[in-house]
């Protein structure tokens, strides 16, 4: 993994993000040679503006491809879903790039050179998307790694190196027991116990060891051994900072106030808040006039099938704890709370109405909430924001649970695009985990990725309730 603007990104995936670029400004060239090469003239018959044109290419492939979730570290399909997405990103590029030419004409290559490019472009990544499965096999981007621990941490650690999205990327060697009286792990799991730390590192080749202890009172870390070993050039990782890298996410159980106080992060600054707030005005002002024509044919629907209101207002805690009205299409039934009690809404909630159904699973119904980013009530991205009878309950029984007011609210976030929908007091939890890492770490660049994310939430229906 590599930290790029306070967010991880496995590095296998910046590899192939560069190869590719590389491929688009290639093929580019190569369509423009074999298309126009005049041997008496040499090169001469080339375009002119051939480098802005390349450029073009690659800025809409790479777009297109990370919309179609090429770059995620989320794609568990293996080569078919993978061969499928990047057949389907470059059909959608297609189009894109015939959009542009039409707006654009000074960028337009030739039907034949652009034929060229498009097809030596797509076997070229095609190439480079087999050979990655290669990599994974040979073990260039693998790192070994040793748990300090034998408990239940231990077994989470195992169990996350095992996952296929990312598992390839983790070796758990084994295990090295410390002061632990009962182990959770298999036998054949735990090392034999070496000299020291450093010696097992050595013996089994490690690159990075994971501290899963939760009882460190009384000396109960080697702390002289942990200190050799990092002074060695291993790193040394705290089981926090662990799954933060790996998951996207900081897990309550694993993590203390301590970590959060000192650790680096959940920086609030004017800065930030401007850069923000202008992007939340651009995006808002963008999806708005592209969704205008959804939305009318939305609210003449809901109209049609179940009558006035068009709209749903619902109070929601905003940033600082402050209550606001949220703003959504209705996609319930009038009475669906004739009773006056809050109750989450669920994967086939029976007070939902045809249409409702529809514009949940493609999200159309959050389109309104452009209004509430407009007055400055939510951003475009940040944590879901929550009625005050649930944050009332909910904070009752989650630790930092009101860490996530700190910001604005917002239309998607990291824990939409993460976590499929939920209602239950686990899923709570499981999201605020993912919406704490926001808070910790969120940036512009960040912002940007969940905004691709959230295009694949609903190209694919992730997540939709």
């Amino acid at each position: 993994m590599i930290r790029l603007f306070s967010h991880y990104v496995p590095t296998k995936l910046l590899v192939l993000f560069g190869l590719e670029a590389v491929v688009f400004i290639v093929s580019i060239y190569l369509g423009a040679v074999v298309r126009f090469y005049d041997p008496v003239n040499d090169l001469n018959a080339l375009p002119s503006d051939l480098g802005w044109q390349a450029l073009c290419f690659a800025l809409v492939m790479l777009v297109m491809m990370s919309t179609f979730g090429l770059y995620s570290s989320d794609l568990p399909e293996g080569a078919t879903g993978m061969i499928a997405r990047l057949v389907a990103a470059f059909i959608a590029a297609l189009g894109a790039m015939s959009l542009l030419f039409y707006l654009f004409p000074e960028v337009y290559l030739g039907r034949g050179a652009f034929g060229i490019s498009w097809v030596s472009a797509l076997l070229g990544c095609l190439w480079l998307r087999l050979g990655s499965f290669r990599w994974t096999r040979m073990g260039i981007f693998t790192r070994r790694i040793l748990v300090l621990g034998t408990g239940t941490r231990a077994v989470n650690v195992d169990l996350l190196a095992k996952r296929p999205h990312i598992g390839a990327s983790l070796n758990v060697v084994g295990f090295l027991p410390l002061l632990a009286t009962q182990h959770h792990v298999q036998p054949s799991r735990i090392l034999p116990t070496e000299d020291s730390i450093l010696a097992a590192v050595k013996k089994y080749a490690v690159n990075e060891i994971i501290i899963a202890v939760r009882d460190r009172r009384g000396g109960g870390l080697p702390m002289q051994e942990l200190l050799e070993c990092k002074l060695s050039g291993v790193k040394v990782t705290e089981l926090s900072s662990f799954y933060e890298r790996e998951r996207g996410q900081l897990r309550i159980d694993s993590m203390n106030a301590s970590w959060l106080v000192f650790g680096e992060g959940f920086r609030q600054d004017s800065l930030r808040e401007t850069v923000k707030r202008a992007f939340d005005v651009t995006a808002s002002m963008l999806l708005l006039l592209a969704s205008l024509p959804v939305m009318l044919i939305t609210a003449l629907l809901i109209i049609l099938e179940d009558g006035a209101p068009i709209f749903y207002r619902q109070q929601r805690v905003g940033q600082g704890g402050e209550l606001f009205d949220i703003l959504k299409f209705r996609s319930m039934k009038k009475d669906a709370e004739k009773d006056g009690k809050p109750r989450w809404a669920t994967a086939q909630d029976d007070r939902t109405t045809r249409v409702g159904r529809v514009i949940r699973k493609l999200r159309i119904d959050e389109l309104p909430q452009i209004f509430n980013v407009l007055r400055g009530e939510m951003s475009f991205v940040g944590p879901r924001p929550e009625r005050p009878f649930f944050v009332s309950e909910l904070a009752k029984e989650i630790p930092y649970y009101n860490a996530r007011h700190s910001i604005k609210p917002g239309i998607t976030g990291w824990a939409q695009v993460r976590y499929p929908y939920g209602a239950s007091l686990e899923d709570a939890i499981e999201k605020l985990q993912y919406d704490l890492y926001y808070v910790k770490n969120h940036t512009l660049f960040l912002d940007i990725m969940i905004l691709f994310e959230t295009v694949q939430v609903v190209l694919w229906g992730k997540g939709a309730r």
